[in-house]
């Protein structure tokens, strides 16, 4: 069996660049839309910054698909061509993980712009933007890498299925204008918020890609930023609340607004909008200092839009729906007419009565009869029952420690509870280590962050290659572990799990000679261990030995692979 060291760094990024158009954008298997009508996009850019397109620009380097950048970043495909720059999917060989690269000659004439606008957003190093990771001038080019989240959505592919409900845009409004006050109050701007630059996560977080570099790119500059930003913000809720560009011009995949009626309130263009929603859409959206809502004070800044939310009460998500269960309907019968003449048309059918009760001597004596007997068969079962209540406790007397197959019974009913992770440590028996520096992103509480293997080209057992991968646990003390929960990266068969207790972070008992706590096989994406008995211990190693295989992922190829998200114990 061989070993690929495809390791990724937990969660890349989902873009190279924004679709630059509405017409032309094809989902990808990134989820994202990429652009191919380079004029158009050109002529859209030219009618955001009043510019006349350019035609004169320095052309883009002949770059390929395979080209290395500083022995590190190797292209992988060209997503968008304009303007005298590129932009590339990548993959960063020194980490293993997936990038996004903006490039274009050294001696553009934005090229200054752009390397100082994407050192400036670097140093921001908010979690809510993609995140910049180098910007280079080398060899006559210069290039800007960013993250790259191939598990996020564009806006623009999550509006195309139908506008957002209240909570939705709810969060979306309060995220992303928290995050622009922010960048504000570092003097940053994004001067080019789009809905194609707004990803939805997998987890329902908002990242905003491309602050201040996407602007230096196109050369978009504005004498009131922030005025700027909090306009596309009120446009961005506008079209989550109504699936309509709230301007005359269709963009983005959306319909704008017929040219006769003017900007029109959110709630009247579509019913049942959430009325103050719709109200800070209007606020928001501020034209040469008027705002489109007449009855409240505009919002001209990210922060005083922030503190307009603020104010207003807080979307709840909606209840889950339960759907009751059919109520059961009684069979109806006809009564049969065998037997019976037939009717003649028009006659009425003969009211059947019921039977009269017997008032024989035979009747009464029959009646007597079955009396005794229901007292007899009632007084036989009370004193069974009563005599098998004796036996069971006359048992339990004798027996006080009875056990049942799976365990003390008093154990598995006490509820239990949560143990907390003080520490971990990758345990590699042979071989080399798998993912080291991300065994806390097992036990952050954060689904979204990973512990990954390597990819094995056989399986799914790894033996005889490598005895097993996993993770050596610190619980502070020891602890009674009665039960684990592990949450997967990927399905299907199969899954080999083993709890052992260890006697350090760093186990110098073979694994033969560990406690076993537990094992399972699952086929699905969760794998719950549960002990026969609990056993105390303060260190526990998690210890797979079988992986299934999954095809590839933008981090890893095809093959044998396995990450976990989330590990729980308890006791």
């Amino acid at each position: 069996m061989a070993e690929r060291s495809t390791a990724a760094v937990d969660v890349a990024d989902n873009s190279g660049d924004e679709p630059l158009t509405a017409k032309a954008e094809q989902p990808t298997a990134d989820g994202v839309a990429l652009t191919r009508e380079r004029d158009t996009a050109a002529d859209e850019d030219a009618a955001e910054t009043g510019k006349p397109k350019s035609r004169g620009a320095s052309s883009p380097p002949e770059l390929h698909s395979g080209h290395k950048l500083a022995r590190r970043y190797r292209l992988e495909e060209c997503v968008t061509r304009l303007d005298g720059f590129s932009s590339w999917r990548a993959v960063d060989e020194k980490l293993r993980r997936a990038v996004g690269v903006h490039l274009l000659p050294a001696n553009h004439a934005r090229a200054r712009s752009v390397l100082a606008a994407a050192r400036s957003s670097a140093l921001l190093g908010d979690p809510r933007f993609v995140q910049v990771l180098d910007a280079v001038e080398e060899n006559d080019l210069v290039y800007v890498v960013h993250e790259w989240l191939p598990d996020a959505t564009e806006l623009t592919a999550v509006l195309a299925a139908g506008p957002l409900e209240a909570h939705d845009a709810y969060q979306l409004v309060s995220q992303v204008a928290q995050a622009m006050a922010a960048a504000h109050r570092e003097g940053l701007a994004h001067l080019r918020l789009t809905p194609s630059a707004v990803l939805r996560t997998s987890t329902g977080q908002y990242r905003i890609r491309g602050l201040a570099v996407n602007a230096a790119l196109r050369g978009i500059s504005s004498e009131t930023p922030q005025r700027t930003d909090t306009e596309a913000i009120g446009a961005l809720l506008y079209a989550s609340l109504t699936q309509r560009w709230p301007y005359a011009d269709d963009a983005y995949g959306l319909s704008g607004l017929p040219k006769d009626v003017g900007l029109i309130a959110p709630d009247q263009v579509r019913a049942g909008v959430h009325r103050g929603l719709s109200e800070l859409a209007m606020r928001a959206l501020v034209n040469d200092g008027a705002t489109a809502s007449r009855q409240d004070q505009p919002c001209t800044t990210p922060e005083e839009l922030v503190k307009a939310i603020g104010e207003m009460p807080r979307i709840r998500p909606p209840e889950p729906a339960f759907t009751a269960p059919p109520e059961y309907q009684r069979t109806t019968y006809q009564q049969g007419t065998y037997g019976r003449p037939a009717l003649h048309p028009g006659a009425t059918p003969p009211v059947l009565a019921p039977p009269a009760p017997l008032q024989s001597r035979t009747g009464r004596a029959l009646k007597w009869a079955v009396s005794a007997l229901l007292i007899a068969a009632l007084g036989l079962g009370s004193w069974q029952l009563a005599d098998a209540l004796m036996d069971r406790e006359n048992s339990a007397d004798t027996n006080t420690t009875q056990t049942t197959k799976d365990g003390d019974d008093k154990d598995r009913l006490r509820p239990k509870k949560p143990i907390s992770i003080e520490n971990g440590q990758e345990y590699v028996l042979e071989g080399v280590a798998q993912d080291p520096s991300a065994v806390a992103k097992t036990y952050d509480k954060d689904r979204s962050t990973l512990w990954r293997t390597k990819t094995f080209d056989d399986g799914p057992k790894i033996a005889p290659f490598k005895p097993g991968v996993g993770i050596v646990y610190d619980l502070g003390s020891k602890q009674n572990v009665s039960e684990a929960s592990i949450a997967l990266l990927y399905s299907g068969p199969e899954t080999t799990v083993t709890l052992l207790a260890a006697d350090s972070l760093k186990p110098t008992t073979p694994i033969d000679s560990m406690k076993k706590i537990g094992t399972t096989t699952t086929s699905g994406d969760t794998a719950k261990i549960l002990a026969k008995k609990p056993v105390k211990s303060q260190y526990v190693l998690l210890w797979m030995t079988s992986l299934p295989r999954s095809g590839p992922d933008g981090f890893k190829e095809a093959g044998f692979k396995q990450a976990i998200a989330d590990v729980k114990f308890k006791g």
